[in-house]
This record gives structure tokens, C-alpha cells and sequence, in this order.
């Protein structure tokens, strides 16, 4: 977000920070003492537009790793439930199917990678006069 003193406004960062807090427009109008319509039309401002889907970015990024904080945990859970034999044989196959899943897609991940790897190079060779 831009810093005090800018053009931007303290006013709008607040604006900012009550947009992702308070339950709705109105009670974020409420909690920075302004009318919901004052709001809504900054909420129409390129500057504001972008300082909010900043503010919505980081947030959803901490939100992110916070979750694969808990990937160890979930894939010991996915483990555990599809070899438990008093779970129930349908959540064993759905935790099966989650495992295959997503061992798959670490596969495509990592050709991906290998692949954009392999073309950077390439290019990098190409660019300093020793390839092709």
C-alpha cells in the first residue's frame, strides 16, 4: 500500500484495511467514519482499485502459506485414513484417489520445471553465441 503523506490518503488506507475486516461495505463506511457512497466511488479510483487488490493479493498469500503449513499433517491424514481398515471403504478409496491425484500433479510440476529449465538454458546458450 503507499505510505502516509502520499497523494493517496491515509483515509483510503484505512478504507483499505476495514474492506478486508468488516463483514460488508456498510459496517467498513461505518468503521472509518465515512458514508458508504464516499466508498463506493472510491472504490471506482484506478489508484484505490489497486491498492485493494494489493492489500487482497497479500492477505491471500499469508492465507497460503499458512495452509501448506499444514500440508505435512494433511498428507498423514490422507495416509492414515486410506490404510485404516475400520475406516469406511469409500473414504479409504476417496483418500486414495486424493493421493494419486496429487502425485500426479507433483510429476507434471516437476517436468514442467525441468522443461522451463531446459529452455532457459538453451536460450542462454543461444544468446551467448554458443548454441545451435
Amino acid at each position: 500500500m503507499l505510505g502516509h503523506g502520499t497523494k493517496f490518503g491515509r483515509k483510503k488506507e484505512e478504507a483499505i484495511a476495514a474492506l478486508m475486516t468488516q463483514r460488508n461495505l456498510e459496517e467498513a463506511a461505518r468503521s472509518i467514519g465515512v458514508v458508504p457512497n464516499t466508498l463506493l466511488k472510491w472504490q471506482k479510483l484506478p489508484e484505490f482499485q489497486a491498492a485493494y487488490r494489493e492489500a487482497r493479493r497479500a492477505a491471500f498469500g499469508q492465507a497460503v502459506a499458512r495452509l501448506q503449513q499444514g500440508t505435512s499433517a494433511a498428507a498423514t491424514t490422507l495416509l492414515k485414513t486410506m490404510i485404516d481398515s475400520n475406516t469406511p471403504a469409500s473414504v479409504r478409496v476417496r483418500a486414495a484417489e486424493a493421493i494419486f491425484n496429487h502425485a500426479a500433479k507433483a510429476i507434471e510440476i516437476e517436468d514442467i520445471e525441468a522443461r522451463v529449465a531446459d529452455l532457459e538454458r538453451a536460450q542462454a546458450e543461444s544468446a551467448s553465441g554458443r548454441g545451435f
